[in-house]
């Protein structure tokens, strides 16, 4: 058979974002914008990273370069499109040649939306697809962005996608707009993080790496007619499934050492790694049915991204371990079950003791019926339907997904164990 003729697709491309890593690495900033051939700069924000003295701490050594640059300090948690519109707005007339993005990913998906249009003018509905806005054709990649993250989960500094919260719509979107030029990843940074951040954040990385783990292998997708119609999530490869495999094996092994103790530097530097690797997983394999489950919560309960994810994995892993039971008795092992003699299917079925076990030590809500989600079961069929509808991510989940399904999925979430 001619190899043009193969009904799957046989390709996969594997992309991210610059990375510098390492301890106080955040103070050769000025060196970095420097050799991107930034004078001028804008830096987004949010007002506790001025509070907490973070801004101050990258502005000193952009200062030393002689690098010109204004703050945007108006950063919302889960970010809405007024907000990101207002800072274009304000500096619509401004003639920055790059960016800086400071803070979790609400900053960091802020900055890469704004640098979007402040490079190619308009405004940001005219590039969000439908049923959002016009989905015009982003015209080439914005200008220099260095992202510099002070959260370890989203892995927005190696992310092509912002997520947009539209509150009267009580929906959340996602803007594919580009990847930072350079992400500045410095474990000090993250020290400031109370446990609770701590915890939201590193079980999104945690989401982030299971999720591109078991989602469907690229080789079951269907072969595009043209090289630009392949999807940006393509699937898990080899490639993600490395990245994958590290980034589990070390938030299993540190993020409850950081969220007991934000000064062991140790655990900060694994957990900004995890999160990192798998930002970069990912965002070439992509993500399924916990992100779908978790965008129609968020949107209308106004959740932390990363909580909603934690408490809807258990139920999204239970469900597909029929479809690809050795992945997750490999998920088991990586956080520290020992599935020894075990058969398959209960060395898998490990992995959802090993993820609930982890929530329970770190302070995540037992289930969706606890606070701050408070969901009744009136409203499961609802969210069932909402979620039905993202097809773009349960088309990657390795096991068919029915309507039916969803609404046993979130009434197991409802509750992952008893509370004390």
């Amino acid at each position: 058979m001619p190899i043009d003729s193969l009904p799957i697709d046989t390709a996969w491309q594997f992309a991210m974002s610059n990375i510098k890593f390492g301890l106080d690495v955040a103070s050769e900033i000025g060196w970095d914008l420097k050799k991107l051939g930034i004078e001028n700069c804008l830096i987004v924000t949010d007002s506790v990273m001025v509070k907490i003295g973070l801004v101050d701490k990258i502005m000193q050594p952009i200062k030393e370069q002689n690098i010109t640059f204004m703050v945007w300090d108006k950063v919302e948690p889960e970010p809405s499109l007024k907000s990101m519109q207002d800072c274009i707005d304000n500096f619509k007339d401004s003639n920055f040649d790059g960016f800086v993005a400071l803070g979790g990913g609400s900053a960091i998906d802020s900055a890469k939306v704004i640098a979007l249009v402040l490079t190619h003018g308009g405004k940001i509905l005219d590039y969000m697809p439908a049923p959002f806005g016009e989905g015009k054709k982003i015209p080439g990649p914005f200008k220099p962005l260095i992202a510099v993250p002070t959260t370890a989960g989203t892995g927005s500094e190696t992310s092509p996608s912002s997520v947009i919260t539209f509150p009267e719509k009580l929906v959340k979107g996602a803007l594919f707009c580009g990847r930072p030029t350079l992400g500045i990843l410095d474990p000090l940074l993250t020290i400031t993080m109370p446990p609770s951040i701590t915890a939201a954040t590193g079980m999104d990385a945690l989401v982030h790496a299971i999720e591109a783990y078991f989602v469907r292998p690229y080789t079951t997708r269907p072969k595009p007619a043209t090289p630009p119609e392949r999807p940006v999530f393509t699937g898990s490869t080899e490639l993600t499934d490395i990245f994958a495999e590290k980034s589990i094996e070390l938030i299993g092994k540190y993020l409850r050492l950081a969220v007991n103790n934000g000064n062991n530097l140790e655990a900060r530097s694994g957990m900004l790694l995890a999160s990192f690797l798998a930002g970069a997983a990912f965002t070439n394999a992509g993500v399924c049915t916990v992100h779908a489950m978790a965008y129609p919560v968020g949107g209308q309960w106004h959740t932390p991204h990363g909580i909603t994810n934690a408490v809807i994995l258990p139920a999204v892993v239970e469900f597909n371990i029929p479809g690809a039971p050795e992945r997750f008795a490999r998920i088991a092992q990586l956080l520290g079950e020992n599935v020894k003699d075990l058969s398959l299917m209960d060395a898998a079925q490990k992995s959802v003791n090993a993820i609930i076990q982890l929530s329970k030590d770190i302070g995540i809500p037992y289930g969706l019926e606890a606070p701050p989600f408070n969901v009744k079961e009136e409203y499961i069929a609802r969210l069932a339907a909402d979620t039905f509808k993202i097809q773009r991510l349960l088309y990657l989940n390795p096991v068919p997904i029915k309507e039916d399904d969803l609404n046993k999925m979130f009434r197991r979430a409802m509750k992952n164990w008893t509370p004390t």
